[in-house]
């Protein structure tokens, strides 16, 4: 068993909402399931992490928020990462830390604070590097006609660029979730060495196995935002090229950008698509289906990919959608775009019942594997292989050569 680690974890969010925030409290809940010492620093905190060292919030008192928009973000993205290097430092006063673990727009402060004080620090990436993520959704946006709101989360902002590149220099690593993701930092120049894999996860404890088709057509689902991001366009088009929109349903699960909306209009007027609105309850809604289409056109590593998998419905993702699957046994994946790939893989399965019920087996199968408590696992092994390469470089800067890691 390796040695438990002592974690400074810090989110410029609220720590347990949706999103990333439900990522973030995942991670930090597991790793102090597992025995780490886990000092969490958050904006604000919307759920309790059991069994954490400490859990500070920098713009949160009592139950009163001060929400981000209040001070303007900047403003409260720079506080936060002030009060969280300073945490650091007080906690690192009293105990040896062995890791800073940040997410984007916590700040440079923090992990320039981790350099000074000598503790390896990595930095969450939880989408694709930022300049590539305005780029191919932006295309995206052109190519339907659409302009994109000022501020998005998506929308290009030399500012925010500039901010994330002092994370990615100060940052001993990066943490990326997938290849895809990992892939967009190596066309960028960045060392393969500083780009660590992890994964996310699934709660396996929400997972409800659906139960195998009975009648003739095939279930089909998408669940996340419906904008240009997220792909749905192809998803519908795929859907009404192949035979499963003949006695098939496909499900939508998500809230509208109405401009996106009125542009797919005729897409989504068209025998068999449902559309239901936003679900908070995604597990019923995975075990209702037999399949997951996530066209998306640029995403991290999809956490509906996790959950689909540990309910037995198919996923039928495009590659950039980051997700942990075994091609051709428990998932397939598409070229972004192809939505020819697509349809094909939508008429093999309709046509295919025991196919299909082989993969949704396999798929279920996995379910422990993908759990968010493996996933912390991986994430520590992630910290102990950033340790080494602080440490190779503190080494290095000393002039005693290169660090051979044993083994």
């Amino acid at each position: 068993m390796a040695e438990p680690l002592t974690v400074f974890y810090a989110f410029p969010h609220a720590l347990g909402d949706a999103g990333i925030g439900w990522t973030a409290w995942n991670q930090a809940a597991e790793l102090a399931a597992a025995g780490h010492r886990v000092h969490v620093v958050a904006a604000s905190v919307s759920r309790p992490v059991p069994g954490a060292a400490s859990v500070l919030t920098t713009l949160q008192r009592g139950r009163a928020r001060l929400p981000h928009r209040v001070i303007g973000r900047e403003n409260a993205f720079a506080l936060h990462d002030l009060l969280t290097a300073r945490a650091l430092r007080r906690i690192a006063a009293d105990q040896h830390v062995h890791v800073v673990h940040g997410w984007p727009l916590n700040g440079p402060r923090t992990f320039a604070a981790a350099r000074e004080l000598g503790i390896p620090s990595v930095r969450e990436v939880p989408n694709t590097h930022t300049a590539h993520a305005y780029r191919v959704v932006a295309d995206e946006y052109r190519a339907l006609g659409i302009e994109q709101a000022k501020g998005g989360s998506h929308t290009y902002s030399q500012s925010r660029l500039d901010r994330e590149q002092a994370e990615y220099d100060t940052a001993t690593a990066l943490l990326t979730p997938s290849e895809a993701v990992r892939q967009t930092f190596l066309d960028r120049g960045f060392s393969p060495a500083r780009l660590l894999r992890h994964r996310y996860g699934a709660r396996i404890d929400a997972a409800r196995v659906h139960a195998p088709r009975t009648g003739r057509g095939l279930r089909a689902v998408f669940l996340g935002r419906c904008d240009p991001r997220k792909g749905l366009h192809h998803a519908l088009r795929a859907w009404r090229a192949s035979r499963a929109s003949r006695d098939g349903i496909l499900t939508i699960h998500g809230d509208f950008l109405p401009e996106y909306r009125a542009v797919l209009g005729p897409l989504l007027d068209q025998p068999g698509i449902e559309v239901a609105g936003f679900t908070s309850d995604a597990a019923t809604a995975l075990a209702r289906a037999d399949v997951l289409l996530l066209p998306t056109v640029e995403e991290g590593s999809a956490l509906v990919t996790y959950e689909a998998q540990a309910a037995g419905c198919v996923p039928l993702v495009s590659t950039a959608a980051g997700a942990d699957l075994i091609e051709g046994v428990t998932g397939l994946t598409h070229r972004v775009g192809d939505v020819a790939q697509l349809t094909a893989q939508l008429d093999r399965l309709a046509a295919d019942s025991a196919l299909l019920e082989r993969m949704s087996k396999a798929a279920a199968a996995r379910a422990e594997e993908l759990g968010w408590a493996a996933a912390a696992t991986r994430l520590a092994d992630a910290y102990r292989e950033a340790a080494w390469l602080h440490a190779g470089a503190l080494g290095a800067a000393a002039g005693e050569g290169p660090h051979v890691r044993a083994g």
